[in-house]
Formats: structure tokens, C-alpha cells, sequence
């Protein structure tokens, strides 16, 4: 039912079996949202509905599932009419169980969804006759997450690399006054987000999860050592995976242990054995340097070929999909002469998919977002909530009230402790942005080190990222444009390499966040504690959780994440925690 005036929006994502979440418009404004994962304590919640996620965002504002006018849902039926369906068929000719379901049965997978998001509605306590159930096509939510949060009045260039949706994997478009218009959409297996994810598989890692890691290596390999351009061929404007190496389905699987990847025993036959444990070495940290570079260069050509006269007319590029969180490339399309601003929807993988589909449908009814400034989107949980679960656990754990939060925290940063620190409400998407942060001076050295191997129990070469004061941030990274998601990487100003050793990576060049006032008072006042007590106003930043685990999401998460490590200090609300002796 409507409240007064209102029109509120939930936004619903998990089709594709991976990271479901939930947002929640309420008049176009963005009140909440947060991922599955969260609550559930289960990385990627596969396979899961955003029902405790949901059930957060109507709580935070105050709503029930009654209250709820539509559910926008980022999966919507394909017409046999369209392109879609028969393209996929025609290019999985060599598995035809999968190329005849996509002509007679293609929309299987929506039914299933729907009959999924109408269970779990029940649950929210929806009555779905009189809620609106609206589904949005997959690609259009990545765009629509990109374009209606960017602010960008003008026109704007849209693009979405993503690894698939219901068929589509890769859209160039344009928003204008409101509305998205398609340029061109490509159809897997064409994906270049998949090809990615196919070498991310070979490299040891898994898909949808490691991408990032061979982003992290790629750095220490030289891409030229490689060629890897047969597995990508042009096509006409636009492009061709070779399914005979990547992409594959069926019987093309290379399989091991009874697990099937999605590359061929042909790619194992040229490249070797794929690689099996943590460390960086050849020739494989020179797979992911050429990787990552077939992937900048053909996203980079393809936003020329379908986007160039326009970035040449406005300048503004909005840019969602999983590959939009690929930072590297994003450097390179900053650098662009003819692109003056770069907007990355910062839950620019599926999980920013349920705000896409809340965006679309709100615009579609006449209401226009602001520019999202900020994520904490999240539960937050005050000093009774903190000191309750404390309290609990006495017997592990002693704590004290600060008198200056941001000074003290600080002073045992400045002295080189890392920090958890616990604060506000919790961040949406991947990044942690300080909310659910550990903390570290950057000056220090073996942080990182010391991070990756008794706190994080990762890989010993993942980087880390710096949080930096805004009035900084232009001498670090000789740049001005915004960069408040951790969604770009930026050369490091020479004479701060040195200063900030820790957060600087291989390459010479640092994924920051430019931190202001407004979208964190505390977290702010902690950088200008560190500038007067080290000179620098920049801290190491990290998620706050171990490898292989989502992060915290409230203080009993963060007090298990806290003992589980070699974590000394951690900061909750107003709280210095420490761990008991003996």
C-alpha cells in the first residue's frame, strides 16, 4: 500500500546464483540497500534470495513488506524474437542441448527466478496483489545502476561489461533526460568479463571472486612476454571469443576431479597445467600481465567504436558490470583526451544490480536519484548494541570508552598496530571505505606484509589501498577527478612513492579513495590525526574480514573476525577493545 505520497521501490538481485542483495528507494531516494552476504556470514551467498537483506532495508526505514508499491527484479523473459536467444544458440552449436533449450525453453531460468522472488516476498510479508512484481532486463539494471546514480545531467555515454546476464553480456548505450537508449549489446559466450573469468579459473582462483586477485598479480608479469589475442578476434564492429579455448560449455570442459572449468583442455595444451597454489610465479603472473591487457585493449576499442563521437560531445561515461570494477582499466579510460569524467557505479558487479532495477522503474515513474556520494548504506549499531556483545565475551576480551575516537585510534596506527575499526553504518559493495576497515600506516614497513600474513591470511602480493584527505589527494595523485570508491587506480607522485610505500603497488600506482568531510566525519577526522602525528594524511585500508569470508557486518561479526586473527586493537563505535592475556 502506498504511505501518503510515497512510492517505494525493492530491489531484488540473486538470478544468477551469486551475490544477491537488496536496496530500497523510498520517493528516489536511496535509503538503503546491503548484500546477502552480510547477514548470512556466507561469501557470495550462492543461491541464495536477499530475504535478511530485504528485511534490513524495510526495518531501516521504517516499512514493512506491505508498504512496498513494486519489487524491481534484474532478470526479465527474452522474446524468441529477439537476437538474443538465436545468436546464443548459433554459437553453442557444438552443444546442442544448450543451443535447442535457448530456442524452445530460453525463458526457464526467469520462471524459476520469479517463483523464487514471489516465495521470499511472502516472507517480507508482501502481498503480491497489490505489489507490483517488475522485471528488468539484466544489462539495463547495470546501466540504469550506473547512469541514474551518477548525477550527470547531460548526456550521457553508458557502458556495461559484465560476464552475462540473461543472454546479454556487454551493452553501449546513452541516458539522456532521464531515459536509457541502447547503442549495441553483445551475447555470450562473446564476454569479455567471461574470457576473465575463464583465466581466472585457470589461474587458481574462482570465478566471480578472483578476478580481482589477477588483477593484483598482473603487475609483477610482463604482458608482452604472451600473445593472447586468439582467444578474442574481431568481428565486424565488434568482436569474437574462441570458445575452443574459453567460454566453453559441455563436453568442451576441461575437467579435473569431476569439476568442470569454463576454458578447454585446448587452452591447458598451450599454456601448460593450470596454476595450483598462492604464489606469484612464471609463467603465470605473465598469463594475468597479458590477460589484463587483452581486456583493457578490446574494452578500450569497443568504447571507441560505440561510444567516441559521443564521450567527444559530452564527455561523461557511466560505467557498471562486473568489469567495471577492474581499476587498471579504468586508469586508462580517465586518461582518455576526450573523457572528462568517469562515474563507476562502486556495487558495480550483480550486487548493485537490485539498485539498477529500483533505479530504472523509479525512473520510469517520473522520479530522477542524486548522485551517490556515499555507500554506507547499512545496518549501524550504537555503543549499547557494541558493549552488549562485549560484555558477553569478557572472559577473551576487555574494553574502554575513548575520549577522541579519531586522536587515539590514530596515535596506536601512528605507532605502527594495525586497527580494526568498527564505525557507523556498514558499506554496500565490495569495497571497505571506513566503516568496516582495518587500518594501517603506510610508512611503515612490512604492514602490507604483516596484514596479508596474520590478519587478512592471504596471498603475501595482494596490494593495499589508501584512504587519503580530499586536500591531498591532488599532490598523491596529480589528478583532481573523483575518486571516492576505490574504483581507479592513479600513478603515485613520485616523491610520496617513498612516503607511502605500503600502499603503493607494483606498478607504481595506488586504487585510492579520496575521503571527504561529509561522507565521514569520523573516518576524516582519523586522516587529519594521522597528517599531524606522521605528516601524511593517508592510512592503509583494508576490509575488515579474512580471507575467504564477507565483511563484518555487526559486532558480534567483528569481534569473531577480531579474535580469529592476529588483530591487537580493534575500534568499535567509542570502544578500544583488547585481547585479554593469558
Amino acid at each position: 500500500m502506498r504511505i501518503g505520497s510515497l512510492m517505494i521501490i525493492l530491489g531484488l538481485s540473486g538470478a544468477l546464483g551469486h551475490d544477491p542483495s537488496a536496496a530500497l528507494l523510498v520517493d528516489g531516494e536511496l535509503v538503503a540497500a546491503a548484500e546477502e552476504e552480510r547477514f548470512v556470514r556466507d561469501k557470495h551467498a550462492k543461491n541464495r534470495m536477499a530475504v535478511e537483506a530485504a528485511r534490513y532495508c524495510l526495518e531501516a526505514a521504517g516499512l514493512g513488506g506491505g508498504d512496498v508499491d513494486a519489487v524491481a527484479f534484474p532478470y526479465a523473459p527474452i522474446s524468441l524474437a529477439s537476437a538474443a536467444r538465436w545468436r546464443y544458440a548459433q554459437r553453442h552449436w557444438y552443444a546442442p542441448d544448450r543451443a535447442l533449450d535457448a530456442l524452445a525453453n530460453g525463458n526457464r531460468r526467469f520462471r524459476r527466478n520469479r517463483r523464487r522472488v514471489m516465495e521470499a516476498g511472502q516472507r517480507l510479508g508482501i502481498d503480491w496483489s497489490k505489489t507490483e512484481f517488475v522485471p528488468v532486463e539484466h544489462h539495463l539494471a547495470h546501466a540504469a545502476s550506473a547512469y541514474h546514480c551518477s548525477g550527470f545531467a547531460e548526456k550521457t555515454a553508458i557502458m556495461g561489461v559484465d560476464g552475462k546476464g540473461e543472454y546479454a553480456t556487454t551493452f553501449f548505450g546513452y541516458g539522456e533526460n532521464g531515459r536509457i537508449h541502447g547503442i549495441r549489446q553483445f551475447y555470450d559466450p562473446d564476454s569479455l568479463s567471461g574470457v576473465y573469468g575463464a583465466m581466472t579459473e585457470y589461474l587458481g582462483f574462482e570465478m566471480l571472486d578472483g578476478e580481482y586477485k589477477v588483477m593484483g598479480m598482473a603487475p609483477y608479469g610482463d604482458p608482452r612476454r604472451f600473445d593472447f589475442s586468439r582467444l578474442i578476434r574481431p568481428r565486424g564492429d565488434g568482436f569474437r571469443v574462441n570458445a575452443r579455448y574459453v567460454n566453453t560449455v559441455g563436453l568442451r570442459r576441461y575437467k579435473e576431479n569431476g569439476v568442470g572449468y569454463y576454458f578447454s583442455p585446448k587452452l591447458v595444451e598451450w599454456l601448460g597445467p593450470k596454476r595450483r597454489d598462492d604464489a606469484a610465479d612464471e609463467p603465470y603472473i605473465h598469463y594475468a600481465a597479458a590477460m589484463q591487457r587483452l581486456f583493457e585493449d578490446w574494452c578500450l576499442k569497443l568504447l571507441e567504436t560505440h561510444l567516441g563521437g559521443l564521450l567527444r560531445e559530452t564527455g561523461k561515461l557511466a560505467f557498471a558490470g562486473g568489469g567495471a570494477l577492474n581499476v587498471k582499466l579504468n586508469q586508462r579510460i580517465v586518461a582518455l583526451e576526450h573523457v572528462d569524467e568517469l562515474f563507476v557505479q562502486p556495487a558495480a558487479g550483480d550486487s548493485g544490480t537490485s539498485l539498477g532495477a529500483a533505479a530504472h522503474v523509479a525512473a520510469e515513474r517520473g522520479e530522477r536519484l542524486d548522485r551517490m556520494t556515499h555507500v554506507f548504506l547499512g545496518p549501524e549499531y550504537g555503543n549499547d548494541d557494541c558493549g552488549a556483545v562485549l560484555d558477553a565475551a569478557a572472559d577473551a576480551v576487555e574494553y574502554r570508552a575513548l575520549d577522541d575516537v579519531p586522536e587515539e585510534a590514530a596515535a596506536l596506527i601512528a605507532a605502527g598496530h594495525p586497527v580494526a575499526w568498527f564505525q557507523g553504518r556498514m558499506e554496500f559493495g565490495p569495497r571497505a571505505l571506513g566503516a568496516r576497515s582495518i587500518l594501517g600506516c603506510p610508512s611503515v614497513p612490512g604492514m602490507a606484509d604483516r596484514i596479508n600474513e596474520q590478519i587478512k591470511f592471504r596471498e603475501r602480493w595482494r596490494p593495499f589501498c589508501p584512504s587519503v584527505l580530499d586536500r591531498v589527494a591532488p599532490e598523491i595523485i596529480g589528478s583532481r577527478h573523483p575518486a571516492p570508491f576505490m574504483t581507479i587506480t592513479f600513478d603515485v607522485a613520485e616523491a610520496w612513492k617513498a612516503r607511502i610505500p605500503e600502499v603503493v603497488h607494483e606498478d607504481g600506482t595506488a586504487r585510492v579513495q579520496v575521503v571527504e568531510p561529509e561522507a565521514h566525519p569520523r573516518y576524516y577526522a582519523l586522516l587529519e590525526a594521522l597528517e599531524r602525528l606522521t605528516g601524511n594524511a593517508v592510512v592503509l585500508n583494508t576490509s575488515l574480514n579474512r580471507r575467504g569470508e564477507p565483511m563484518v557486518c555487526s559486532p558480534a561479526d567483528a569481534l569473531d573476525m577480531f579474535l580469529g586473527s592476529g588483530l591487537q586493537f580493534l575500534v568499535m563505535e567509542d570502544f578500544l577493545v583488547t585481547k585479554r592475556r593469558g
